[in-house]
């Protein structure tokens, strides 16, 4: 692994103040709570690229979701019935 570079940016008084709160709290500096946000972020954008990567090698295969479907889907969600609509979806 290579060496820590430091960096510098503009963040909020306050936001600055939490985060030592939070540091104080966990017994940890700082430099480790803004290490672990930054790569939970980067981990989850990886996770989306790599999910916009299948949808487009999905969608290249012709493996597509009728619009219907989809709305299917989403009221299902909205009513707390996701598994029987993928049921259905499955089935047809």
């Amino acid at each position: 692994m290579s060496s820590p570079r430091i960096i510098s940016f503009r963040i909020a008084p306050e936001k600055v103040a939490e985060l030592d709160k939070f540091a104080k709290t966990m017994d940890r500096d700082r430099s480790y709570l803004l290490n672990e946000a930054v790569e939970g972020y980067l981990s989850e954008q990886r996770r989306f690229v790599a999910m916009v990567e299948e949808g487009l090698e999905a969608s290249r295969r012709g493996e597509l979701i009728d619009d219907q479907d989809v709305g299917v889907m989403v009221e299902s969600w909205i009513q707390g019935d996701a598994h029987q609509a993928t049921a259905q979806l499955e089935k047809a």
